[in-house]
């Protein structure tokens, strides 16, 4: 949330109402995606929200049609950048990599990395994937409850931090899984905070969020280092860190050491969080409907019998993709895309004036009642091929969209299918938490516990 110059009162756009002075700051602060949610539901799908007391208040143009998500992220993309203080957070934080970058650096770099995520050479990590699963599932032989998506986390860090640094992956998760929560935290509480004191003063919160980004940091740069040879030379080749190291342009373009460590900060950031929380929450809906999880079985026992799924295989799985996709439009990874508009824009009928912080919303946009009838139901089959086809496409876009679409939704995709394959051929799952309460921070997580009692299966 970053504080707006202008004001967009006499725009005509109408805005949710909250309390003198402040607006709607406690409602955005206690439950934003319920306040998104209702400001649609009230005024439709171009509403202003303003929040915070005068001088310091933040006013965020909500747009929340699929018409209006593909202007702001497709065709008119160019208008809509990536300039708000949220974002300026995670640059300082994370570095100026795919997800931050703007203009040349981004476009650069997208070709640098672009040959690197072909649907040829994603496939070829299906077997790290599958190999991960497999300790996971072996770790829960002698457990009868686990918290799915505490799991799912475990099980998408191994997976993204094999895949990126090979043999130095276990050492790299370790680092992640102690220090992304503190870093995390505090670009979220700086990144929607009107004002914020200099990162450089030695406040508490400065000084945990700096030693956690040092040690982020020297695991980052001594991997890297010893793949551009810097190191003791050990080099796996083949794990994706070392690709990076050595891509190169059709101009001989390639990433120095601070910009391959950039990368490796978004990949983990966007890599493992956003996977499992598709994964943790398509378990969870499985669990609390047990026909979907029976056919999703009786499909993958068909399909797969004994052996291990691979890349071939996510095409012969279509009603389990059919889950995923259903479980990532109730439960988007990125639930608000937050968004600055340069210029004057017409979206909706109504002019967004520029300069406007200007947000589109999945985790509204899923549930528009126009295009997703009974929307809070579970149904996979809303995802059949004619389903799809009758619907717009930015109806539906947990990978975002336009230039800027995740580069990585084929690799999310690939995990998720083998994972929830081998998860659901061993264990049955019934759900002990009916309801897995959520907030959004970088990406959608679970507050409470979203734990399922497992019954192993036999085979």
């Amino acid at each position: 949330m970053a504080v707006g110059s202008h004001t967009g009162a006499g725009t005509g756009i109408p805005e949710l109402a909250g309390v003198p002075l402040l607006g709607s700051l406690f409602d955005l602060k206690s439950d934003s995606l319920g306040t998104y949610l209702r400001a649609q539901q009230r005024h439709g799908d171009l509403v202003r929200i303003t929040a915070g007391p005068p001088g310091l208040r933040a006013e965020l143009y909500c747009v929340f049609s699929p018409e209006g998500a593909q202007q702001v992220l497709g065709t008119e993309a160019a208008n809509f950048r990536k300039d708000n203080s949220f974002y300026q957070e995670v640059r300082e934080s994370f570095g100026n990599g795919l997800l931050t970058s703007q203009d040349e650096d981004y476009l650069r770099q997208r070709r640098l990395v672009q040959p690197l995520f072909t649907k040829r050479r994603v496939d070829g990590y299906a077997g790290a994937v599958a190999a991960e699963t497999e300790l996971t599932l072996r770790a829960w032989r002698e457990t009868g409850v686990v918290d799915v998506s505490d799991e799912m986390t475990r099980l998408a860090l191994r997976a993204v931090t094999r895949i990126l640094f090979g043999t130095d992956g276990d050492a790299a998760a370790g680092v992640v899984d102690r220090c992304f929560p503190v870093i995390t935290e505090y670009v979220l509480r700086r990144g929607y905070s009107p004002a914020n004191l200099p990162r450089s003063w030695p406040t508490p919160g400065n000084k945990r969020a700096a030693a956690a980004l040092e040690e982020l940091y020297g695991v980052c740069d001594r991997i890297v280092a010893e793949r551009l040879g810097d190191g003791d030379g050990s080099d796996t080749g083949s794990d994706l860190l070392s690709l990076l190291a050595g891509a190169k342009s059709a101009d001989d373009a390639e990433f120095d050491a601070v910009e391959l460590r950039e990368q490796v900060l978004v990949f983990l950031l966007a890599g493992h969080e956003t996977t499992a929380t598709s994964l943790a929450f398509a378990l969870h809906l499985l669990a609390r409907h047990p026909e979907q999880q029976t056919r999703a079985r009786e499909e993958i026992s068909r399909v797969l019998g004994d052996r291990t799924p691979q890349a071939a295989d996510l095409d012969r799985l279509p009603y389990l993709t059919r889950v995923l996709k259903e479980a990532m439009r109730l439960y988007p990874a990125a639930p608000v895309i937050g968004r600055q508009a340069v210029a004057d824009a017409r979206v909706g009928g109504h002019t967004i004036p520029a300069g406007a912080d200007v947000i589109v919303a999945p985790w509204v946009t899923h549930r528009h009642p126009l295009h997703w009838p009974d929307p809070d139901r579970f149904d996979p089959d809303r995802f059949t091929p004619e389903a799809e086809a009758a619907r717009p496409r930015y109806a539906w876009f947990p990978f975002g969209g336009g230039p800027r679409a995740c580069i990585g939704q084929h690799f999310s995709m690939l995990e998720s299918v083998i994972a929830l394959a081998m998860i659901l051929r061993a264990y049955e799952f019934e759900a002990v938490d009916a309801d897995v309460p959520v907030s959004t921070g970088i990406t959608l997580r679970a507050t409470g516990p979203a734990r399922c009692r497992l019954r192993r299966l036999a085979g």
